[in-house]
C-alpha cells in the first residue's frame, strides 16, 4: 500500500508543469550524444527514411538512403509519439496549459475561447477552430502542413535540425533559416493571422 502511495505521488509530481531548464538540459545532453556519435538531430529526416522504407528510393534518387543507418530516425518519431501518448493519458497536467491573460483576451477577441479547466481541453490547440466540423480550420490544416513540408525540404531541415544541431555547429545555413523561421513566425502573427481570424 505504501509503494502505491508512492507511487501515485510521483505520478502527480510528474504530472505537474516542469521547468524550463529541465528541457533545455535533456535536448542539450541527447544532441551532445548525437554529435558524439556522429548524427544530426532533426525530425524531417525521419519522413525520408520512412519513404525510403516504403520503396520511394526505386523512384527517387532523393529517396535512395541507407536503412539501416538512418533507423535511429523512425524509432526516435515512433519514441516520441509512445511518450507523447503516455504523458496525454497518464501524466496530464490537471490544470490546461497556463498562457498569460493578455494572451487569452486576444484569443477571445477572435473569437476564440481558452479552457478553463482540463475538462474543457488542454489548450494546446484550439479545437474550436481545428477540428474535422470546421472547414476553416481543415483548410488551415491542410495549407500549414503543406508549406511546413514544402519548407523544411527547401531549408533542407525543420526547425528543430537548424536551431538546435545547426546553430549549436556553428553553421551559418542554419542561422539564416533560423532568422526566417523567426521573421516568418512574425508576419504570420502580426500580419496574417488577424487577416484569418480578426
Amino acid at each position: 500500500m505504501n509503494l502505491l502511495l508512492q507511487a501515485n505521488g510521483l505520478i502527480d509530481a510528474i504530472s505537474q508543469p516542469w521547468h524550463w531548464s529541465i528541457s533545455g538540459a535533456a535536448i542539450a545532453l541527447i544532441l551532445l550524444l548525437l554529435t558524439w556519435m556522429g548524427k544530426s538531430f532533426g525530425v524531417s529526416t525521419s519522413f525520408q527514411v520512412m519513404c525510403a522504407a516504403a520503396g520511394a528510393g526505386k523512384r527517387f534518387s532523393y529517396f535512395d538512403i541507407d536503412l539501416k543507418e538512418n533507423f535511429w530516425r523512425i524509432a526516435f518519431v515512433v519514441g516520441a509519439f509512445i511518450g507523447g501518448a503516455i504523458g496525454a493519458n497518464y501524466l496530464q497536467s490537471p490544470e490546461p496549459v497556463a498562457i498569460s491573460e493578455a494572451t487569452i483576451s486576444h484569443l477571445e477577441d477572435w473569437g476564440i475561447d481558452y479552457p478553463e479547466t482540463i475538462e474543457e481541453g488542454s489548450g494546446m490547440i484550439p479545437t474550436d477552430v481545428f477540428n474535422l466540423g470546421n472547414l476553416k480550420g481543415v483548410l488551415l490544416a491542410i495549407v500549414g502542413g503543406f508549406l511546413v513540408g514544402f519548407g523544411t525540404r527547401y531549408a533542407g531541415g525543420c526547425t528543430s535540425g537548424h536551431a538546435i544541431t545547426g546553430l549549436s555547429h556553428l553553421q551559418l545555413p542554419s542561422l539564416i533559416a533560423v532568422i526566417g523561421f523567426f521573421a516568418g513566425g512574425l508576419i504570420m502573427t502580426f500580419l496574417i493571422m488577424p487577416l484569418i481570424f480578426g
